[in-house]
C-alpha cells in the first residue's frame, strides 16, 4: 500500500547510475534533533503511513518526541523482515499451517496466510555436542542431528515451498544471528525501486546482535513474530532512549567479551527494561563491527529492547569484507548520508537518559555463576567462586571456618583471602580409557567456545587460538575431566583457523569443530562422560562450566552443572587447561612446561597486534563469498529429505516432533466476550528473577518427567528425548513440559528443586502438569504469583502458550520482562502487577488462597481497564493491569494475537 505522504516525504535519491524513491525524514519538524534510532522509525512511519494504523499525527507526534517524558504514545511499527531459528521457528510454522486450516474451515482461503514480507529462517539450534575432542565429531553430531530431527527438517522444506517470502538456512551453515550480520542483514534495503532502512524482529531475543550494522531490530515472541509476517505491525510506545557515550580504546589484556559485560552490569544497574539504547561518541569508531555485534546481542541480558550503534564507515568497512556488493554498500552510504543517519561524533542527539564508558578502563573479566549481570573481574573470580559455592553444596559439607570465611551473601567482591578453606569433597574417577584424577567441588566439566555472542568475532577467536598455539608450545594441555567443544558462529572461522594453521593446536587441547551452531549456550552441551557424570551425581558435587556464551541461567548448560560462568574464548580455553575455578589466573600458573617451570596466563596471552596481524592476513572477503553462495541450498542431506507437499500440512498423527495445535479449536469468527476470574487456585508461586528457561526449558528431556513419560509411552527410546526446544512443534511435549526446569523453586513446595506443586485439591505433591490437569477436569482456573523480572531471558513464545495451556487466566507479579508480558498478553493471559512497593508475601499471600479477579470485563468496552481488583482468602488489593497498548488489548480481547489476525484476515 502506498504512502498518503502527508508531509511530501516522498524523494528520489541518485547513487551512480541508479535512482531509488525514499521518503526524506527531514520533511518532520524536529527530526535533526532525534537520536539515530528514532530517525528510522520515523521514515517507518513515513513510508507507510495509511490515515488508520498510522497517521500523521503519529508522525508529528514522533517528530516532536520529549526525551524527559514516560512513554504513553502508541505508535505502529512495520518492521521489513522477520527473522527466526528453528526452536522458535518450527512452532511459527506450525501456527501458520494451523491458521490455514482454521481460515478454510471458517470459509476463508487457506492461501491468505502467507508471508507478506522477507522470513528468513536459520536451522542452529538442532545440534547437539553428543561427540567431542575427536576429528570426526562434527560429521558424527551432524548425523545425530538428522537422525534427531528428519520429521522437523521435512516439516520445514514443506514450508518452504507452501509459503512465499520464507526461506530456510539449512542446518550446519552457522548461528542465526551471526548469518544474520554476514550475510542476510540488507542494512539499507532496496525493494520494487524502493530504497529504506532495513528493520528487523526476531524470534530470539539475540536477534539485537544486528543492531551492531546499524539495523533496528529487536526479539519478539513467536506469535508476534507470526502477526508481522502477515502485515499485522508491531504495536510500541515511542520509547525513552538511552544514550551511551564511549571514549578512549580497550586496553591490552581486554577483549570485547570483558566489554560486553562491563556494560551489561553498568546498564542493569542503571536500569534500561523497555527503553532503546544507543551507543554515540568519539569512542564508537575504536569499536570494531565485530565488537559492536558483540554488544549488541547482549542487549537482552541487560534488559533493553536494543542496543544500537549508527552507520559508519566501519559499517560499509564491514560489509564489504563480508562480500556484500559494490551497488549495495554504495546505497548503504548514499543513504545513510542522505538521511541524517551516519555518525557524526561531534554532532550529540538528544538522549531520555546518558551514560558513559572510558573503554580503558575495562579489565579481564567472567560473569557467574548464574546471571549474565554478574560481572567479576578476573582478579577476583577464584574468591567469588568460594563466596559463592556455600550456597551449591550440601550443608554439612561446608565446615564453619568456611562458612565464617565465605558467606553465601557476599559480593563477587568479597575480601575473602584466597588461602581460606573451602568445602571439599574429591572424588576418583577412573575413565574408559583408563585415565584417572580425583573430581571436587569447582572443576570446570564443560569448557565451550559456543553461541553467537562472540564466536565469530576474529579478535577473540584468533586470540583463543593463539593462546591455544602458546600453550601447546609450552607443553600445556587441558585436563582430563574438561568436555571441550568448539562450535563457531560460521563457516568463516574455520575457513581463517585453517589459512592461519592454527586448527591442529585447538584439536591438541581438544576443540574439535563439534558443530556449526548454538550447542551449549542453548542448553546442547550433551552429555558429560558417564563416569564424571555418575560421579558428580553420587557426590553432589558443584561443578562448573566455563563458556563464552550470553547466558548461564540455572539448569540451562547442562544438567549436572551447577554453577556456571560466561568468559571470552581465550579464557575459556585457559580454563580448560586449568581444569578449576579454584585458581587466581592472574596470579597462580596454569601449569607447568616440559622443564618443570611454571606457566602464568600471562606468559601465553597474545598481544592485540599479534592477534591483529593474524586477521589481516588470513581473514578475506572471498571466505565470505564463497560459504554463502549458494546458502539456502544445503548439503546432500538436506538436498534429499523427502518433501512434503500441498497447501495444508498433511498431519502424521504419530509424530512425535510436529502436532497440530489446538489454539482456534472452536473459534468463532467473532470474539466472545472476556469474563472476569473466579475461584482460581494458585499453581506456582515463585520468587524474582524467573527466566523463560525456568518456565519452558530448552534443554534435556528427563525420564521420570511428565514430557519424558509421555515420549515413552509413544515409543520413544531415552536416547531419542532430543530436547524440548526440538520439540516445540508438538505442544503435548511442551505442555508437560512448562515449569519443568529442574532448578525451579516453587514456594508451595519448599525445599523442592523442579517442576512440582501442591495440588490444593487434594493437598498432595505432584508435578505442575498433573496438577493442572487435576484443575482442568475440575474447571477450576489457575493463577501465577511472582517477584520481580518475571519472564526475563529468551524471547520463548512457549513460555506463554504453555502457560496457558496448563489453564493459567493471570499471572501476578512485581515486575516483568518486556517480551514475555507480550507474548502473555498474546496468548490471551492476563499479566498483572502488585501495586507499588508490594509483594505477595508484604501481603501476605501463602499460595492457598482462592482468587476472585474482578474488573477484567470492562476490556468489552473498549480500552483496558488500569486496574482490577482481587480478593484472596481475606486478603484484598488492587493490581495494576499490565496491557499497555490499545494494540494489545485488542489482541486479549479476541483471546489471543492470532485470533485477532485470524478474524482480520477472514473480514479483510
Amino acid at each position: 500500500m502506498a504512502s498518503l505522504d502527508t508531509f511530501g516525504a516522498k524523494s528520489q535519491l541518485r547513487v551512480g547510475d541508479a535512482s531509488y524513491e525514499i521518503y526524506r525524514i527531514d520533511q518532520v519538524a524536529g527530526h535533526d534533533r532525534l537520536p539515530y534510532s528514532l530517525k528510522i522509525l520515523l521514515e517507518n512511519l513515513l513510508r507507510t503511513e495509511d490515515g488508520a494504523n498510522i497517521t500523521a499525527d503519529h508522525i508529528r507526534a514522533l517528530g516532536g518526541w520529549d526525551p524527559a517524558a514516560d512513554p504513553s504514545v502508541e505508535i505502529q511499527f512495520t518492521p521489513a523482515r522477520v527473522l527466526m531459528q528453528d526452536f522458535t521457528g518450527v512452532p511459527c510454522v506450525v501456527d501458520l499451517a494451523t491458521m490455514r486450516e482454521a481460515v478454510q474451515d471458517l470459509g476463508g482461503d487457506a492461501t491468505k496466510v502467507n508471508p507478506l514480507a522477507p522470513a528468513e529462517l536459520v536451522i542452529d539450534h538442532s545440534v547437539i555436542a553428543d561427540v567431542f575432542g575427536r576429528a570426526d565429531a562434527f560429521e558424527r553430531n551432524v548425523e545425530f542431528e538428522y537422525g534427531r530431527n528428519k520429521e522437523r527438517y521435512q516439516f520445514l522444506r514443506w514450508g518452504q515451498t507452501a509459503f512465499n517470502e520464507f526461506k530456510v538456512v539449512p542446518p550446519g551453515t552457522g548461528i542465526v544471528h551471526q548469518v544474520n550480520i554476514e550475510h542476510l542483514a540488507r542494512v539499507i534495503f532496496n525493494r520494487d525501486g524502493v530504497a529504506y532502512p532495513d528493520t528487523v524482529v526476531g524470534t530470539d531475543s539475540h536477534t539485537t546482535m544486528v543492531n551492531g550494522l546499524g539495523v533496528l531490530g529487536w526479539g519478539v515472541g513467536g506469535i508476534e513474530a507470526e502477526a508481522a509476517m502477515l502485515g499485522q505491525p508491531v504495536s510500541m510506545l515511542i520509547p525513552r532512549v538511552v544514550g551511551f557515550k564511549l571514549d578512549g580504546e580497550l586496553p591490552e589484556g581486554a577483549t570485547a567479551t570483558d566489554l560486553v559485560l562491563t556494560i551489561t552490569q553498568l546498564l542493569r544497574k542503571h536500569g534500561v527494561v523497555g527503553k532503546f539504547v544507543e551507543f554515540y561518541g568519539s569512542g564508537v569508531a575504536a569499536v570494531p563491527l565485530a565488537n559492536r555485534a558483540t554488544i549488541g546481542n547482549m542487549s537482552p541480558e541487560f534488559g533493553s529492547t536494543c542496543a544500537i550503534f549508527p552507520v559508519d564507515e566501519e559499517t560499509v568497512r564491514y560489509l564489504r569484507l563480508t562480500g556484500r556488493s559494490a551497488e549495495a554498500t554504495a546505497l548503504v552510504e548514499a543513504y545513510a548520508k542522505a538521511q541524517g543517519l551516519w555518525h557524526d561524533p561531534a554532532r550529540e542527539p538528544q538522549y531520555s537518559e546518558k551514560l558513559e564508558l572510558d573503554l580503558s578502563t575495562v579489565v579481564p573479566s567472567i560473569a557467574g555463576p548464574k546471571r549474565p549481570q554478574d560481572r567479576i573481574a578476573l582478579t577476583d573470580a577464584k574468591n567469588a567462586f568460594r563466596a559463592a559455592l556455600p550456597d551449591y553444596v550440601a550443608e554439612d559439607a561446608v565446615d564453619e571456618e568456611s562458612r565464617e570465611s565465605f558467606p553465601a551473601s557476599d559480593s563477587p567482591a568479597s575480601n575473602a583471602g584466597s588461602n581460606g578453606r573451602r568445602a571439599h569433597d574429591p572424588t576418583p574417577v577412573t575413565l574408559a580409557d583408563g585415565t584417572t584424577f580425583e573430581l571436587d567441588h569447582g572443576a570446570v566439566v564443560i569448557a565451550s567456545i559456543t553461541s553467537c555472542t562472540n564466536t565469530s568475532n576474529p579478535q577473540v577467536m584468533i586470540g583463543a587460538a593463539l593462546l591455544a598455539r602458546n600453550a601447546v608450545d609450552r607443553g600445556l594441555s587441558r585436563k582430563p575431566w574438561v568436555k571441550t567443544t568448539l562450535a563457531p558462529g560460521s563457516k568463516v572461522v574455520m575457513d581463517y583457523y585453517e589459512k592461519a594453521g592454527l586448527v591442529p593446536y585447538l584439536e591438541k587441547l581438544g576443540f574439535n569443530l563439534v558443530g556449526y551452531g548454538c550447542t551449549t549456550c542453548i542448553g546442547n552441551s550433551g552429555p558429560l562422560p558417564e563416569e564424571i557424570s555418575a560421579a558428580v551425581n553420587a557426590e553432589d558435587l558443584a561443578v562448573v562450566s566455563v563458556l563464552s556464551g550470553n547466558r548461564n541461567f540455572e539448569g540451562r548448560i547442562n544438567p549436572d552443572v551447577k554453577m556456571n560462568y560466561l568468559a571470552s574464548p581465550p579464557l575459556v580455553v585457559a580454563y580448560a587447561i586449568a581444569g578449576t575455578m579454584d585458581l587466581d589466573l592472574s596470579k597462580e600458573p596454569l601449569g607447568t612446561d616440559s622443564d618443570g617451570k611454571p606457566v602464568y596466563l600471562a606468559d601465553i596471552w597474545p598481544s592485540p597486534r599479534e592477534v591483529q596481524d593474524v586477521i589481516d592476513v588470513a581473514v578475506s572477503a572471498d571466505m565470505f563469498t564463497k560459504d554463502y553462495a549458494d546458502v539456502f541450498a544445503g548439503d546432500e542431506r538436506w538436498r534429499s529429505l523427502p518433501t512434503p507437499t500441498g497447501n495444508t500440512f498433511a498431519w502424521d498423527a504419530e509424530s512425535t516432533y510436529v502436532r497440530k495445535p489446538p489454539y482456534f479449536e472452536g473459534m468463532a469468527a467473532s470474539p466472545t466476550p472476556v469474563e472476569d476470574i473466579d475461584g482460581a487456585r494458585v499453581l506456582a508461586k515463585l520468587g524474582d528473577s524467573v527466566t523463560t528457561d525456568h518456565i519452558s526449558p530448552a534443554g534435556s528431556i528427563k525420564a521420570d518427567s511428565p514430557a519424558g513419560r509421555y515420549l515413552a509411552e509413544h515409543g520413544v527410546d531415552k536416547k531419542d528425548f532430543n530436547s524440548y526446544g526440538s520439540r516445540r512443534g508438538n505442544h503435548e511435549v511442551m505442555i508437560r513440559g512448562t515449569f519443568a526446569n529442574i532448578r525451579l523453586r516453587n514456594e508451595l513446595v519448599p525445599g523442592v528443586e523442579g517442576g512440582f506443586t501442591v495440588n490444593h485439591l487434594s493437598g498432595e505433591q505432584t508435578t505442575i502438569y498433573d496438577a493442572a490437569e487435576a484443575y482442568r477436569q475440575a474447571g477450576v482456573p489457575l493463577v501465577i504469583l511472582a517477584g520481580k523480572e518475571y519472564g526475563t531471558g529468551s524471547s520463548r513464545d512457549w513460555a506463554a502458550k504453555g502457560t496457558m495451556l496448563l489453564g493459567v487466566r493471570a499471572v501476578i507479579a512485581e515486575s516483568y520482562e518486556r517480551i514475555h508480558r507480550s507474548n502473555l498478553i498474546g496468548m490471551g493471559v492476563l499479566p498483572l502487577q502488585f501495586p507499588a512497593g508490594q509483594s505477595a508475601k508484604s501481603l501476605g499471600l501463602t499460595g492457598a488462597e482462592t482468587f476472585t479477579i474482578t474488573g477484567i470485563e470492562t476490556i468489552n468496552d473498549g480500552a483496558a481497564p488500569r486496574r482490577v481488583h482481587v480478593i484472596a482468602g481475606g486478603i484484598e488489593f488492587d493490581a495494576d493491569v499490565r496491557i499497555d497498548t490499545p494494540g494489545e488489548a485488542d489482541y486479549y480481547r479476541h483471546g489471543g494475537i492470532l485470533q485477532f489476525v485470524l478474524r482480520r484476515m477472514l473480514n479483510s
